[in-house]
């Protein structure tokens, strides 16, 4: 059943990054909070909801148990919604969800695991893959800045700080999954239940106060309905995140690559409703990336 729940959530978070990319905005240094806000805002409601239907509490002890998990997650969440102001969602995805490869790997060393040849080569070809990317994107900023007739937007301008961004969020996510393998699967911590509902209302205490901060402190003003595709992508978020919990506890190791792989829905969707382009060299090793993330899915597989 893992398998069916891992492929839910690489599903719904495939459409969650259209929904992200589309609802940023470079010119706006506050896209980021405000999405934040619409997750947080979203996630509030659907734990609340799904307490209210399964008649469960959640106890404070395990929102306490399960709050480094959730600071990793949401952490790596934010750098992530900064990023997607820099970089095209085609490049980004793929090297974000990089972070199952780090997830397998610490997995492996902590815990009793047994990785083949198959899943070797996928963290491999990962790991040379998120290199290409930055010095792909560098050299590609250099020519463009050279070519003085060329207009820039200015969210492809930053280059190395760029890619920075989903490398980051690759490595803080990915000891966040990791740790999400041992509360839910290696050492079975915490339940299901009690994971999600202390993700979701932790998350939503960050929206309240990055509201706080955004409205009172920053005098900038939010309007749910402004702001309506972030609450599109908000919503994708939050079903994915449901079905994770479940994938993650019975194969943390397998599940959490897999999950990764959702960065192929992702950049399917943005070739068909963003119009995103790559040359030819990043198109290639963005494909690497994407093959290599694969394998380590469908490896527990064959």
């Amino acid at each position: 059943m893992w398998f069916l729940f891992a492929l839910l959530t690489a599903l719904a978070w495939g459409g969650a990054d259209l929904f992200y990319k589309k609802g940023s905005d470079s010119r706006d240094r506050f896209s980021h909070i405000k999405i934040v806000i619409m997750v947080g805002l979203v996630m509030g409601v659907h734990a609340t909801g799904y307490m209210l239907f399964k008649g469960i509490t959640l106890e404070p002890a395990d929102l306490l148990r399960y709050l480094p998990v959730s600071v990793l997650y949401i952490l790596s969440m934010t750098i992530g919604y900064i990023g997607l102001r820099y970089l095209e969602l085609s490049i980004a995805s793929p090297v974000q969800n990089s972070s199952g490869a780090v997830t397998t790997i610490l997995l492996f060393l902590f815990f009793t695991h047994s990785l083949n040849t198959l899943e070797v080569t996928g963290i491999v070809i990962i790991t040379l893959g998120v290199i290409g990317l930055a010095v792909l994107e560098k050299k590609a900023e250099q020519i463009a800045l050279r070519a003085s007739s060329t207009k820039i937007d200015p969210k492809y301008q930053i280059g190395m700080m760029a890619i920075l961004f989903p490398v980051l969020y690759a490595l803080i996510d990915g000891l966040g999954t990791f740790a999400d393998g041992i509360y839910l699967d290696e050492l079975s911590l915490i339940s299901e239940d009690a994971a999600l509902l202390s993700y979701e209302f932790t998350f939503f205490a960050c929206a309240v106060l990055a509201f706080i901060y955004l409205r009172f402190v920053k005098k900038q003003r939010f309007n749910l309905f402004q702001e309506r595709v972030k609450g599109y992508a908000a919503v994708f978020e939050t079903i994915g995140q449901f079905f994770y919990v479940f994938a993650m506890s019975s194969n943390a190791i397998i599940a959490a690559p897999l999950i990764a792989s959702y960065s192929i829905f992702s950049v399917i969707l943005s070739r068909i409703f963003l119009k995103e382009r790559l040359n030819k060299a990043q198109y290639a090793v963005v494909i690497a990336v994407i093959i290599g993330i694969a394998l380590l899915g469908i490896a527990d597989e064959l």
